[in-house]
């Protein structure tokens, strides 16, 4: 603080010499004026002094005998006269601390950390319709009422905090990480499991309802697999009534998949001829201000470079400068060769397998082949697998006659 009062009031460095540099501290002394980092160099003294002090020397200075010279000058005094004479730089630092309190006023960048359920979009929809975008007036926020409407619209939020940091609205939230249970509807009448697809049960545990199959045996599509009307028996082993329930099991069935996918001879690649042409950008928010021109050629692509100043940057104003880079390049046509056309279609033959193993299909054998057929390759597969099975259809009612029906 005291650093700061002193290049406020501005200070400069003396050299004194003469007769009697020792009284002429002490003079000073008496009359008030203060020196400071006081260093003897032979039969030299150098001090600092404050401008207001150094005024007042003259007296002393001719009482004492001693000369005093300026080394250096410090503090703001001196700034400001220098400052004074570049009007364009003065000019351009008055419109720098304008422009930063001015954009102190406005919202310049929403941040939002914790959010795992609720994607960036649905977030940035949720703002914009309360009226909350980039660009607001600080003051016009209402951080509580934020929080509770954040609340209010995500029920998966168990708590949510907002707070103003600079130019910058930070939203924090958590989310409910446990697991949300969803109970099966019970369907009045009861359902069966029913099969997609034909093929040998391998695997079967029921946990409710009646099996119509047992493991071993070959099914079709639309087979029952586990009936859900549960008979009631009399003592003498005739059917009183029927229960009827949601059939549910873990059934594992042995089937074929096939696999067939295609690819052209020929395809078109990009080949860049080397000329490229950079056109530069500004970006205010979402606007891009670009200088309007022709299309610099018949085919290219480009390639976005982006920086903000610092000063910007630190404010978190979403003002960005851009360069813009246009490169030519040729669709050329060739031709795969066997390798490399076995390389594309194993890649999509992988990208096929792996959607089996998410769906819980364990493949048990497999037999691919890669051939011509006119102007493409063709890549055929066939899977022995084993894989879950069993889908819910309504029970057809005895004493009704119904129909059974697909559920929907």
């Amino acid at each position: 603080m005291i650093k700061l009062l002193k290049y406020l009031r501005g200070y400069l460095r003396i050299r004194v010499w003469g007769f009697s540099p020792e009284r002429f501290m002490n003079l000073c002394s008496n009359k008030g004026i203060l020196l400071w980092d006081i260093e003897k160099q032979g039969d030299v003294y150098e001090m600092c002094i404050h401008l207001k002090g150094f005024r007042a020397l003259r007296p002393i200075v001719k009482k004492t005998g001693t000369r005093a010279a300026i080394l250096e000058r410090y503090g703001l005094p001196f700034l400001l006269p220098r400052l004074l004479k570049r009007k364009v730089f003065a000019a351009g630092l008055l419109l720098a601390v304008a422009f930063w309190i001015f954009s102190a006023r406005y919202v310049w960048s929403i941040e939002l950390s914790g959010n795992y359920q609720i994607t960036r979009d649905v977030f940035d929809d949720f703002l914009e319709s309360h009226g909350i975008a980039i660009g607001m007036r600080r003051d016009l926020l209402d951080i509580e009422e934020l929080e509770k409407e954040i609340r209010r619209q995500f029920p998966q939020v168990t708590w949510a905090s907002a707070k103003l940091a600079g130019t910058r609205l930070v939203v924090d939230i958590k989310e409910n990480d446990a697991p949300i249970v969803t109970e099966k509807p019970q369907t009045e009448g009861g359902t069966d499991l029913i099969s997609e697809y034909g093929g040998v049960v391998v695997s079967m545990i029921v946990r409710s309802g009646v099996p119509a199959v047992s493991i071993g045996d070959t099914v079709e599509e639309g087979t029952i697999l586990v009936g859900g009307k549960v008979p009631i028996l009399n003592d003498d082993g005739t059917v009183r009534e029927y229960h009827y329930v949601d059939a549910d099991a873990d059934i594992i069935l042995e089937h074929t998949v096939t696999c067939e996918e295609h690819l052209a001879f020929d395809y078109v690649k990009k080949v860049f001829t080397g000329r490229e042409k950079k056109s530069h950008y500004l970006r205010l928010g979402s606007r891009r201000l670009q200088l309007p021109g022709e299309k610099p050629y018949l085919v290219y692509d480009s390639l976005v470079r982006e920086s903000r100043p610092v000063l910007f940057e630190k404010l978190s104003v979403p003002v960005a400068f851009g360069i813009c880079t246009y490169r030519e390049y040729q669709n050329v046509e060739f031709r795969y060769t066997k390798e490399e056309a076995a390389q594309v279609l194993n890649e999509k033959l992988i990208a096929f397998l792996t959607s089996l193993e998410e769906k819980g299909v364990q493949i048990i054998e497999k037999n691919v082949t890669i051939n011509t057929n006119g102007g493409e390759w063709v890549l055929s597969g066939e899977f022995l697998v084993h894989g879950p099975v069993g889908k819910s259809a309504a029970t057809v009612k005895t004493e009704s006659g119904e129909t059974r029906e697909d559920e929907q």
